[in-house]
């Protein structure tokens, strides 16, 4: 490396808090953002396609196949999970029956199928981390896979889970 190069120096700290304050009170003018943008903008999936029963079980349409878990609302009621009944591939439900049982440190939860289905998969990692379900109850906590065979037309979107929510912890 030739001299010039050892006589440059990185910008400090304080010169360059002054120069981006300058900048933001400038409004972004001189071609640069007010606001300066994010080098990395995680992404944050959408969960529009889920629908809700007033049973606090939850479903996320897949295509063929459909996710079934229970909602952040209902882990909470439930509390502590630690075991978790799952039921086997193969096995076929009537809407409104029991698919499966949740048993925390409370209560045991019954899960009810959302409509007439038959189970595709379980949630494997349930048997060694039942604690899915209270820590990513909507997301790894899922709790079997399902083909529908009925539809799902009596079950409501977030906005109106939400609101169901709200009016049924007023009650208590």
């Amino acid at each position: 490396p030739g001299p010039d190069l050892l006589r440059l120096r990185p910008p400090s700290m304080a010169n360059f808090a002054r120069q981006a304050a300058a900048l933001l009170r400038a409004g972004g003018r001189r071609g640069v953002l007010a606001r300066p943008r994010p080098l990395f903008v995680p992404s944050v999936r959408r969960f529009s396609d889920m629908r809700f029963a007033k049973t606090h079980e939850w479903v996320r349409v897949q295509g063929e196949e459909s996710v079934l878990g229970i909602s952040d609302f209902a882990q909470g009621q439930l509390g502590e999970v630690v075991y978790c009944d799952l039921p086997d591939a193969g096995a076929t439900f009537k809407g409104s029956e029991t698919i499966c049982t949740l048993e925390s440190v409370k209560a045991v939860g019954e899960v009810y199928a959302p409509a007439d289905c038959e189970v595709i998969e379980a949630n494997e990692k349930l048997s060694d981390e039942p604690s899915l379900v209270n820590s990513s109850p909507e997301a790894d906590g899922w709790l079997v896979k399902i083909k529908l065979s009925g539809g799902l037309s009596g079950l409501m979107d977030r906005a109106a889970y939400d609101k169901h929510v709200e009016a049924e912890s007023k009650e208590e």
